[in-house]
Parts: structure tokens; sequence; C-alpha cells
């Protein structure tokens, strides 16, 4: 059982001094990352770009196991691309008048991203393996942005961002 199996208490640096609705976030995001086979990397961007949750691979041994192999320090770059990208499709979309994005998947050779509107405006992306099956990895998204889309209020995003921060 690692450290975010369920019923298990968060053991990890990051959770000391949050919040219960922070901890409950870093414990949904990394059961996203532990329980979904072929997840890699992922990351949760404010509407304004910035960095809010991570799961990067480097600090696995906080987490109380090792996490899928992914390229390190990937989930900064992840963060900057789902921005990238959330601001691309919205344009797109204001553009052909197609109403708000809600999922973006671009399907490479060695890998999947997917991109997950969150109901604040902010963004679930994920770096998966080339073999994942892209409808578990979307069911599990979509379980994630349902449970945390109505806690992201503006004073937790602040909270996040400033342990985002810290852990850099």
């Amino acid at each position: 059982m690692t450290a975010f199996s369920r019923g298990a208490t968060p053991v990890t640096p990051v959770g000391y001094g949050l919040s219960t609705e922070a901890r409950n976030l870093h414990w949904l995001l990394d059961g996203l990352v532990d329980e979904v086979p072929g997840v890699r990397s992922v990351a949760v961007v404010s509407s304004d770009g910035l960095l809010l949750l991570s799961s990067d691979p480097e600090r696995a041994a906080f987490h109380g196991g090792p996490r899928p192999e992914g390229p390190r320090g990937s989930t900064g770059d992840l963060a900057t691309i789902v921005a990238g990208l959330g601001s691309l499709t919205t344009g797109a979309a204001g553009l052909m008048d197609g109403g708000v994005v809600k999922q973006t998947i671009v399907a490479m050779d060695e890998g999947s991203l997917f991109v997950m509107t969150i109901s604040d405006g902010s963004l679930l992306g994920v770096h998966a393996a080339p073999d994942c099956d892209m409808s578990v990895v979307a069911y599990h998204m979509a379980l994630f942005v349902g449970r945390a889309g109505h806690v992201l209020t503006p004073e937790l995003r602040r909270e996040l961002r400033k342990s985002a921060e810290a852990v850099e």
C-alpha cells in the first residue's frame, strides 16, 4: 500500500501545514498517477498559467514509492505546455464559435497528452505512455475534475501556488 492508497493518510513533506482541501487534492492527484496505468506525469495549472499541483517523478521518494518513469523535471514543462495548449484551443474555439473547450488530446508516437478544463478555468494536464488506454485516462481525469472543480476556490489556488513554489 502506497502512502496515497485509498484509506491511507498522506505522509509527504508537501502535506505539512496545508489545509484539508489542499491535502485532499494532492491525494487525488497522486491517486490519478498511481492507479491509472500509463500515466507518466500530471499537472494542474491555474487559469493564469501557474502550476498548482504536480506529480513530478523527481519527487517520488517523498510520495512513498516509485512513480512511472518520465523525464526528470517534466512536470514543469508539462505545466507550460498545458497552459499554452489550453490558451491555443480556447482561442481556436472562439474563432470557430465552438463554445467552451472541455478536453484536448494530442496523440503522438511516443505518448499522449490530455488537457481537461476544470470548472474555475484551471486545467488538468496528463502525459501518458503510448500504450495507455485513452478512454481510461480520460475517465479518471473526468473523475478528478468532478471532485476537484468545486473546491478550487481563489484561496485554495493561492495556497497551492505557495506550496508549489516552496517545493521548487
